[in-house]
């Protein structure tokens, strides 16, 4: 790494790259450090667009082409096909890259995240990474990282039911072979077992959860798979060569299918406290002081949902809007009130 360092400096140092003694660019990092950050970029995937280089660093594009052009001219094999991207020539390696205090802090925090947002075995591989990352850095990180190891918990929420589940490996491993999974699958409401067979396009994490996004062949339509509910899973030898939409096309077009409701309430100041974490699961957008009221704004799926929120608040809450949503609170306000007859 010294070695490319040096001869990027010696490029650098070239008048037709300008005066390098400047140190620092106008986005406030050295371009010996954005070089080598390139350089470990362009290792890091097969492919490379100047796009996505350009919008790392906030840079131009223009910027990326004399970047480039300063690296080649270090010696580094750089490829380039216009509207295809940057590619390192086959057999290119760096020298073992070291790691910042700050990079080396970032890979332990994440393990404390993977021990508890995960499934076994991600964790286990993860932690088995973690090791041969301690094993490359420095006396000064190591000794950091033991310091402060103790100092790091992340904590699951209480009040939500841990999500348990398993073959998340499994999972990416068929996406990226194109494989079948032959699912055993219980739904939330019936827990009636059904047999799937199912081409994966993706995984994602929200709440609790992981969930899979897949082609269901019983269904002959995409569907979500929450892997809690996962009762057995089983990669086939079968191959699907359909090509389904990208996961975040699939994620995106259900944000805009589902109908989103603007509710806003006017909540007592002093009582904000009183709503905790409950706001956000809710929907929370925004609030604005008016007086001694906060206004807030919700953005909801489900106004039969909020509804039975709002009667938990409803002593400290009032609804400004929609109407629709002060109806349903009242119809479960007189159910309520029947009940306690």
């Amino acid at each position: 790494m010294f070695m490319l360092q040096h001869a990027v400096r010696v490029v650098l140092n070239q008048p037709c790259f300008g005066n390098a003694t400047a140190g620092v660019d106008l986005w406030g990092m050295n371009r010996i450090d954005r070089l080598t950050a390139i350089l470990i970029q362009l290792q890091g995937r097969r492919v490379v667009k100047a796009r996505d280089i350009a919008e790392r660093f906030d840079i131009t594009l223009r910027t990326v082409y004399r970047d480039i052009q300063a690296l080649s001219a270090a010696g580094v094999p750089v490829i380039g096909e216009a509207g295809v991207g940057y590619t390192l020539m086959e057999g290119y390696r760096l020298p073992p890259v070291l790691f910042t205090t700050a990079e080396a802090t970032a890979f332990l925090t994440a393990e404390k995240f993977m021990d508890n947002f995960s499934d076994a075995d991600t964790a286990t591989s993860y932690r088995s990474g973690m090791h041969k990352i301690r094993a490359v850095l420095r006396t000064a990180e190591k000794d950091y990282l033991e310091t402060i190891e103790n100092n790091i918990h992340v904590l699951p929420d209480p009040w939500l039911p841990a999500g348990r589940y398993s073959g998340l490996q499994d999972i990416l491993r068929s996406i990226a072979g194109k494989y079948i999974i032959h699912l055993s699958y219980s739904t939330t409401y019936t827990h009636v077992l059904s047999d799937r067979k199912v081409e994966p396009v993706g995984v994602f994490h929200r709440g609790s959860y992981w969930y899979l996004i897949a082609y269901c062949h019983l269904r002959a339509a995409y569907r979500n798979f929450r892997l809690d509910q996962v009762q057995a899973m089983r990669v086939l030898d079968e191959q699907f060569s359909k090509a389904h939409p990208t996961l975040q096309h699939y994620l995106e077009q259900v944000v805009v299918e589902k109908e989103m409701h603007k509710v806003v309430l006017l909540i007592d100041a002093e009582a904000e406290g009183r709503l905790g974490d409950q706001k956000y699961y809710c929907g929370f957008v925004s609030q604005q002081l008016q007086k001694d009221k906060l206004e807030m704004t919700f953005l909801t799926a489900s106004l039969d949902g909020f509804a039975r929120w709002y009667l938990m608040i409803g002593d400290i809450a009032s609804i400004v809007s929609p109407e629709a949503l002060r109806i349903k609170a009242n119809v479960l306000l007189a159910r309520i009130t029947q009940k306690m007859k």
